[in-house]
């Protein structure tokens, strides 16, 4: 029960990080109040099968689709003014500040009491499958012209935009699809601890997600993935050091970046053509594995 309980808590991190990984690592723009989207999902989810009895999954796609409006209410005045490397993420930091504050004082959150005996409807299986679907919906967003247009604002907006590419847009769709994933982890979050409140979405939860995709490899989708795995695993498994866990765990982080500083996986994926070489030769050799 224990070691499912991390696998689960572990997958629905992956889930978060990825999203997060499309819109810092693909398109250049970081965010540290992306706890505040997973908060979005987490509260409405909860709230529509806790006060409204909604079945879990149509609670589920209400907090992911709330998370991508309010990602698009949030990111169309701040992308609009063309917000770039520190301000637009001091701009974030105060989103995930309001967000918290609000859920503070609403009285169906409960405010800082929170939300108690939120039947637990997230399994392990649950988790697996839907971090398999947003693996799937990633890697096929990236490599799209959506995905080309992303990089390309990252390496450089001007020239991006000079060639046609419409900066504003491609940010925006960036921002909604991380928003969603943040919220779908949100919501899965919920109903698995059962428990939820305004202190487990702060700014701390969403350093570990920018940490997860920046010491991953930012311009790799399993690099975050594996990062954000290893964040949640590594302090378990470190319980045994009891108060050196946190230093270790520290001491650990700074390692990664002294020595890969640009990420696990740098700008490389795993794909199936790593287990299967055969098959990356049968597409002209253009794949090899590792992107």
């Amino acid at each position: 029960m224990y070691i499912r309980g991390i696998l689960t808590v572990a997958l629905i991190n992956i889930i978060a990080a990825t999203g997060l990984s499309v819109f810092t690592g693909f398109t250049g723009l970081f965010s540290l109040g992306h706890a505040a989207f997973m908060a979005i999902g987490a509260y409405t989810a909860a709230i529509l099968t806790y006060f409204y009895k909604v079945p879990y999954y149509v609670a589920l796609a209400a907090g992911t689709a709330a998370s991508g409006a309010a990602a698009a209410v949030v990111g169309y005045p701040t992308l609009r003014t063309k917000l770039r490397g520190d301000y637009f993420a001091i701009a974030t930091v105060g989103l995930g500040e309001a967000i918290r504050v609000i859920l503070e004082n609403l009285k169906i959150t409960q405010g800082a009491r929170g939300l108690p005996g939120i039947t637990q409807y997230t399994t392990l299986p649950v988790a697996a499958a839907l971090t398999v679907v947003v693996l799937f919906v990633a890697r096929n967003f990236v490599v799209s012209v959506y995905g080309r247009n992303a990089v390309a604002v990252r390496e450089d907006p001007v020239a991006a935009e000079m060639i046609g590419v419409r900066l504003l847009r491609t940010k925006m769709i960036s921002l909604i699809f991380s928003g969603c994933c943040a919220g779908l982890a949100g919501g899965l979050y919920a109903h698995y601890l059962s428990f939820i409140q305004p202190v487990m979405f702060t700014m701390v939860q969403s350093t570990q997600l920018t940490a997860a995709v920046v010491c991953g490899g930012t311009g790799s989708l399993t690099g975050p993935a594996l990062a954000a795995f290893l964040f949640v695993v590594l302090p378990e498994l470190l319980r045994a050091a009891q108060m050196w866990r946190l230093v270790l765990y520290g001491l650990l982080l700074v390692l990664i970046m002294v020595f890969r500083p640009q990420g696990l996986m740098g700008f490389r994926d795993i794909t199936f053509s790593t287990f299967l070489p055969a098959a990356g030769r049968g597409k002209g050799g253009a794949a090899h594995g590792i992107r």
